[in-house]
């Protein structure tokens, strides 16, 4: 799996985001100085870990025949320290079905452990930026 991404015009900010057979755009606010014509990239790192949990937990209930019918996760960043390094996001999941208690609390339970929710909170990630030898075109 390749994501590239691609400056749509000279002039502004929005970018193509070419992930495999997909393709998503990315752009800044107006406030700082873009059209706001898609999310910007922290709204992509927020909603992979809402998908993350969403597809988690359906995925867990069907293997385990729990009558799940649906998933909402709300997701709401507080980027406020983030300069200080400090960024929080509190999510909040709606389970829909006919679910006993214990159902509940097991899939909460399984909620925290999809991947991108273990990726964000207890791995070192490392990223190795390198410029193309095709950077001087135009």
């Amino acid at each position: 799996m390749t994501v590239t991404v691609n400056t749509v015009s000279a002039e502004g900010f929005r970018h193509s985001v070419q992930i495999d057979e997909h393709e998503l755009f990315a752009d800044v606010p107006t406030a700082s100085g873009g059209e706001g014509s898609a999310p910007e990239p922290h709204d992509y790192f927020d909603a992979a870990l809402g998908a993350c949990k969403a597809l988690t937990l359906k995925m867990y209930a069907k293997k385990k025949d729990i009558p799940l019918t649906g998933v909402t996760v709300e997701v709401k960043r507080d980027n406020s320290e983030e300069q200080k390094g400090k960024y929080a996001l509190h999510v909040k999941l709606t389970l829909k079905g006919v679910l006993t208690d214990a159902q509940r609390d097991e899939l909460h339970r399984v909620a925290d452990r999809c991947p991108v929710h273990k990726l964000m909170t207890t791995t070192d990630v490392s990223i190795e930026t390198h410029l193309s030898e095709g950077a001087f075109s135009q």
